[in-house]
């Protein structure tokens, strides 16, 4: 059974930084892909950064380039992914959400991966 605990979450000011992290357990295979996705209120779901279980391929929206850095620590029976935010805009504001799925690709948005976490709330304010 596949679980996704986010954490890091939490309130800062324009132009300050926070680190996601995101504890995936019973999920191990080579061919996993991770990922990060938001949703603020009364907005659609977005796909913020995804990467394969290498770590060596990672794929960002345009609005976070540059920005964001996602990266993942694999050990025997457990990965952690991070979510790096630097530079943090009022517009990030959201709820995060940690994904995971077994694919051929991981280039497709973090919302479409099969599972996902329960969320950590990012607030930034002007």
């Amino acid at each position: 059974q596949v679980q996704l605990v986010e954490s890091g979450g939490g309130s800062v000011q324009a132009g300050g930084s926070l680190r996601l992290s995101c504890a995936a357990s019973g999920y191990t295979y080579s061919n996993n892909c991770m990922g990060w996705f938001r949703q603020a209120p009364g907005k659609e779901r977005e796909g913020v950064a995804q990467i394969n279980f290498y770590g060596d391929n990672s794929f960002y929206a345009d609005s976070v380039k540059g920005r964001f850095t996602i990266s993942q620590d694999n050990n025997k029976n457990k990965n952690t992914v991070y979510l790096q935010m630097n530079n943090l805009k009022p517009e990030d504001t959201a709820m995060y959400y940690c994904a995971a799925d077994y694919r051929g690709s991981c280039h497709v948005p973090a919302y479409e991966y099969k599972y996902s976490g329960q969320g950590t709330q990012v607030t930034v304010s002007s």
